[in-house]
């Protein structure tokens, strides 16, 4: 009788053998969200169109090399129409409030013009139109949507459920609070497909607003189910529970929060704003952060919680965050280019340059699409078990 030869089927959950290549896994969602708010930081310093077309296209780059089949993975998709939204209503205010058409602009078209009242000085509605202030807008809108797009990536890279698990001991009720919010939507969907499939299944022939009666009860019917099921579970594990926290321990946890917030919005305006005075800068960021984490640990002591199979950071780990900041830095360091070229000039109407430094560093973290490990798949494929009369064959 011919020798069986035993094969090894993956279990779900585990990195299966793929012949000495990189196995897969899923990336600390940290790692994501710090490549992708550097690079957010990285979009807010510039204005060249180039630069931030050069960003969306890394961005889908990574989100389509990197993202998993999971649910949540689906919705850049909903973040560039978002983007685009943004850039369309930027430029029909910057058409529809007038700021007026120099003698040099290239006039498009006019619009008729409102007269307003006195308090309302200094604001036209209507009049003339000219192309610089249309690309003015659509710049400006252009970065924001970049910057939406980079949180769109961090969203749909990392997974919200474990990103959420690795929350201070502070914020694990909030933690909690918005991983069930964020897990509704999905789960109403496939509750919504799991009744269609029935109904198919039972040759249910009724559509549109006939049948959305026989799909609406079973749905809120599942819901609810899965509400009880999740307040057992809570209550089981102890959620709600009164903290030790003192009275003076939770005022000082609130001042230490309270200071270290204004002083990262202090430290954030400093860095936006070249005439505030240094200290408004770097160092007011330093101390917000330095208070902000004083109180969150503070406020963490009354919370003890254990995590089941926390994420581990690794070299890929560093790799994806690091490419990331390194980028940032690379832009606002202003070294081996003009910083000009940032922010190019519409009046009078030319084609912007392209910088060689910030182009080497946003491609740079692009490179995020392949220093990261291949996702690990949500149903991974299981090949087929081979048998006695397969193997005689």
């Amino acid at each position: 009788m011919p020798r069986t030869t035993p094969v090894t089927t993956p279990v779900a959950g585990h990195a299966p053998d793929t012949g000495g290549r990189r196995l897969p896994r899923t990336l600390h969602p940290v790692a994501w969200w710090i490549w992708a708010l550097a690079l957010a930081t990285a979009v807010s310093r510039t204005n060249n169109p180039l630069l931030l077309f050069l960003v969306l296209a890394v961005l889908g780059y990574v989100v389509t090399a990197r993202r998993t089949d999971a649910p949540w993975a689906r919705g850049f998709t909903y973040y560039l129409y978002l983007a685009l939204t943004v850039v369309a209503i930027r430029v029909v205010f910057r058409t529809v409030f007038a700021t007026g058409i120099g003698p040099h602009d290239h006039f498009l078209f006019s619009l008729p013009h409102i007269a307003t009242p006195d308090w309302y000085a200094g604001i036209r509605l209507g009049g003339p139109v000219s192309l610089e202030a249309l690309l003015s807008a659509a710049t400006d809108g252009l970065r924001l949507a970049c910057m939406l797009c980079c949180v769109g990536a961090a969203n749909t890279l990392a997974n919200p459920k474990r990103a959420l698990r690795v929350l201070p001991g502070a914020l694990h009720e909030l933690g909690v609070a918005v991983t069930v919010a964020i897990s509704v939507a999905p789960q109403l969907v496939q509750s919504v497909q799991r009744v269609a499939r029935a109904r198919r299944l039972r040759a249910g022939r009724s559509r549109g607003l006939k049948a959305l009666r026989g799909i609406v009860v079973p749905v809120l019917e599942d819901a609810l189910e899965r509400s009880l099921r999740l307040a057992a579970g809570m209550d089981s594990r102890g959620y709600g529970r009164a903290g030790g926290a003192t009275r003076r321990s939770r005022r000082a946890t609130g001042a230490l929060m309270l200071l270290g917030m204004c002083g990262l919005c202090a430290g954030v305006y400093g860095l936006l704003d070249a005439t505030t005075p240094t200290f408004l800068g770097f160092p007011a960021m330093a101390a917000g952060a330095v208070l902000c984490v004083a109180g969150l640990r503070l406020g963490g002591r009354r919370v003890s919680r254990t995590t089941y199979r926390p994420d581990p950071w690794l070299l890929p780990e560093w790799a994806v965050a690091g490419v990331g900041v390194l980028s940032a830095v690379l832009l606002f360091g202003n070294v081996g280019y003009n910083a000009a070229e940032l922010n190019p000039s519409i009046y009078p109407l030319s084609w912007p340059s392209l910088p060689w430094v910030p182009v080497l560093a946003i491609l740079l973290a692009g490179t995020a699409g392949f220093l990261a490990p291949p996702p690990t798949p949500l149903h991974p494929v299981v090949p087929p078990r081979r048998t006695e009369k397969a193997e005689a064959t």
